[in-house]
């Protein structure tokens, strides 16, 4: 295990929205400029980064059954930290985003992390998973923010891309545009991966997502022979 593996995992075998399909939210919330996509995708990442941290100090001190809460409340700390400091330094960002700052505290993706990886791994691995993991987050909300502006209202970053006869396809900065860009992104990376698996020779990736540690499906199967 490297530092630069875990990194780079995040940014994009291990994307959070597109490849490990976390933190949707969000992600399709504030995604209706670049400039928003990108600030929500900072105040992840000084969240995502300094919990991964503390966390990762502290996890032999934490008892196993209340680490949930102690994951939220150091959580929480930061979350609060970047309101005040939005509010000192960028307060248009912050009302734009509104609600969905606060809402950071249960971001699948921060309690995933913490509980899958920095709550097991030593201070450095878990700053760098975090970094990854933040940046690949900015990236994806950045990107699709991106493709909503320039569709939506024929600018990027707020300056103009078309000429004067563009006219907005104002479907794509309305909720369900949000919906259809991610889910078109989501079916490009996975005809890329199958294309990448044929060229090199390998087998096609499973694309659906998996059930993880879930059980679920065992138990049901064991209950239809037990009944049977």
């Amino acid at each position: 295990m490297s530092i630069v593996k875990e990194f780079t995992k995040g940014l994009w075998k291990e994307i959070p929205p597109f490849r490990l399909v976390l933190g949707l939210c969000p992600t399709l919330a504030v995604t209706k400029t670049a400039s928003d996509g990108m600030g929500m995708g900072a105040a992840v990442i000084f969240v995502l980064v300094l919990s991964n941290v503390i966390i990762s100090l502290v996890r032999k001190i934490i008892p196993k059954k209340v680490r949930i809460a102690c994951f939220i409340v150091i959580a929480a700390s930061l979350v609060v930290s970047v309101e005040l400091l939005m509010q000192a330094y960028a307060y248009p960002l912050y009302q734009s985003l509104g609600i969905f700052v606060p809402l950071i505290v249960v971001n699948c993706i921060i309690l995933g992390r913490a509980e899958a990886f920095a709550a097991k791994n030593p201070v450095l691995m878990s700053a760098a998973d975090g970094l990854g993991m933040g940046i690949g987050f900015t990236l994806s909300l950045t990107f699709l923010g991106a493709l909503r502006e320039i569709f939506g209202y024929g600018k990027l970053f707020g300056s103009a891309v078309f000429g004067p006869a563009f006219k907005p396809f104002t479907f794509m900065v309305e909720a369900p545009g949000a919906f259809v860009c991610l889910g078109l992104i989501l079916a490009a990376m996975n005809y890329l991966a199958i294309w990448q698996s044929k060229r090199a020779g390998l087998p096609e990736p499973a694309i659906a997502a998996s059930c993880g540690g879930c059980r679920a499906c065992a138990i049901g199967e064991s209950k239809q022979i037990v009944e049977g």
